[in-house]
């Protein structure tokens, strides 16, 4: 006879934490994925002998992969056990990890980073089922707390910790990094034993049009979010097809949803009003929290022409007091109703925000320091109370769903955020220089006098007057493009300082269940 399965509350104290451990630290690799090759990007590109259109697509394609996977994890955990279905992710993680770093083409490239983002996306969400499923009371506190901090510190120190290793190695090391951690994972876990037990029938009954509209729906839309703002949006073929095949998967997906007899996606979290709600407020979180880290190693490179060690070096501030947040977001989140804590949150990072609003074309490390400071001591005390609102007193049956949901909503706020910051860029950035245009041609001999001081100077390297005065109206040029650039991340800032605090308005609406609530199917 099999020895009966404990339930997972039941297993020693000493193997839940190694389990949750584990898995934590799979899920902080497999999110600082999603940004570590931002500051790396050009590296990656010469490496390549990529083009510029290319090489946006070694982001894209991971974030594609990685929101369709994540939904799909709660049913596949389900059917294949928690634990092989983590131990099989971080496997092919690291085996893709692996290929990536070989990578010898941007077609090839693409291609594994595809599917790293699809395999890592199914460890995102099942730590969150897991730690609430593994622990009660006083260390179930604890849960969203560590997990927020994962969740948050991975992306943003993403750019940091791929700036340092791209100039002290090189980008391939960037995956090549991933391997060790990765093998100890997929090792270690299988030993640990059972969380849960497999229900292999489920494979045999899968809904294939559910899993197909899902991944056409979800996929289609990264793709519009990702491209949308480098090809003028709707104008472009590829954009518009893609937004049409992702409402036709929209359709098939929620029909399938509501009338499939095993749908691998189940919406009846939803039922509850506090998690839509929580939802729409991570949805919020993942809108500042991907935006904020993607727009400032973009300033830094593109106003402040940063390498990639510097801009690393720059922005490892967020990360480093979000460490410091995240004892006191936990104690906090248990002894404080939980909407006072994500109002506090909310405004304190809204401030983040509108300080980095009065950026300067100059600003560098030590300007930058208090507004990234604020920024990220407060994405503690947003994510925190949010996990704790969508996840306490959730059914067990529908803690694996609810947790894939929510994970969702927060990735997709970022893709949200990065297409809505990078059209915001361009379109202030275009009636900036055309004010900056109308002022000079308003002042035509200040302007003229600039120029012809520049081309004095420009004199200097060349003998040649016409080239002087091409090298000073180029230089002109681009100072003009650097202060239009950089009056658009001022207004950029200024509307994601906006955001949140107009989603504090639906705070008060919610009602939190107690910690200690297990939900109605908790002991079944």
């Amino acid at each position: 006879m099999t020895e009966p399965l404990l339930p997972p509350a039941a297993l020693p104290e000493r193997r839940k934490l190694l389990i949750f451990g584990l898995m934590a630290f799979g899920q902080f690799m497999a999110l600082l994925d999603i940004q570590i090759v931002a500051a790396s990007l050009n590296s990656i590109q010469a490496g390549l002998s990529a083009g510029p259109d290319e090489i946006a697509w070694v982001q894209t394609a991971y974030l594609m992969a990685e929101i369709v996977m994540i939904p799909l994890a709660a049913f596949l955990s389900q059917a294949i056990s928690t634990r092989w279905l983590f131990t099989a992710s971080a496997a092919l993680f690291t085996l893709s990890s692996l290929m990536c770093g070989l990578a010898w083409d941007i077609n090839s490239m693409i291609a594994f980073r595809a599917i790293q983002g699809f395999v890592g996306g199914a460890m995102v969400p099942t730590v969150f089922a897991t730690g609430y499923a593994l622990f009660e009371g006083p260390r179930r506190a604890m849960i969203p707390a560590i997990l927020g901090m994962v969740s948050t510190l991975a992306p943003t120190l993403g750019p940091s910790v791929g700036g340092w290793v791209t100039e002290v190695a090189s980008w391939r090391w960037l995956f090549f990094m991933n391997i060790i951690p990765g093998v100890a994972v997929a090792t270690l876990l299988p030993l640990l034993g059972k969380i849960d037990a497999a229900q292999p029938t489920m494979l045999k009954r899968i809904d294939w049009l559910h899993v197909a509209a899902l991944a056409v729906f979800l996929g289609g839309l990264q793709y519009v979010l990702e491209e949308g703002p480098r090809h003028e949006w709707f104008g472009d073929v590829g954009v518009a097809t893609a937004a049409w095949l992702s409402v036709v998967g929209a359709v098939v997906f929620f029909e399938r949803s509501f009338f499939s007899t095993m749908p691998v996606l189940k919406l009846t979290p939803f039922r509850r009003p506090t998690f839509v709600m929580a939802c729409v407020l991570n949805l919020v979180i993942g809108f500042g929290l991907y935006s904020a880290t993607y727009l400032t190693p973009v300033f830094l490179g593109r106003v402040r022409g940063y390498s990639s060690l510097e801009i690393g070096t720059t922005v490892f501030v967020a990360g480093l007091t979000m460490a410091f947040a995240a004892p006191l977001a936990a104690r906090l989140s248990q002894k404080i109703d939980l909407r006072i804590l994500i109002t506090a949150g909310f405004s304190l990072f809204a401030t983040g925000l509108w300080l980095f609003s009065y950026i300067g074309p100059e600003w560098g490390f030590w300007q930058l320091f208090a507004p990234q400071a604020v920024r990220g001591f407060a994405i503690l005390l947003c994510i925190v109370p949010a996990v704790g609102m969508a996840l306490n007193g959730v059914a067990a049956a529908e803690l694996r769903y609810a947790s894939g949901l929510f994970n969702l909503m927060r990735n997709l706020g970022g893709a949200i955020g990065i297409a809505v910051v990078n059209t915001w860029l361009q379109d202030f950035g275009r009636a900036h220089a055309l004010r900056i245009g109308e002022a000079m041609a308003d002042n035509a001999q200040a302007a003229g006098e600039a120029l012809s001081a520049l081309a004095a100077h420009a004199g200097e390297l060349t003998p040649d007057p016409a080239m002087a005065l091409q090298m000073a109206r180029a230089q002109f040029s681009g100072v003009v493009g650097r202060n239009a650039l950089t009056l658009a991340f001022d207004d950029t800032f200024r509307l994601m300082a906006w955001v949140f605090f107009l989603a504090l308005l639906i705070v008060p609406f919610c009602r939190p269940a107690p910690l200690s609530e297990p939900g109605p199917d908790a002991g079944h």
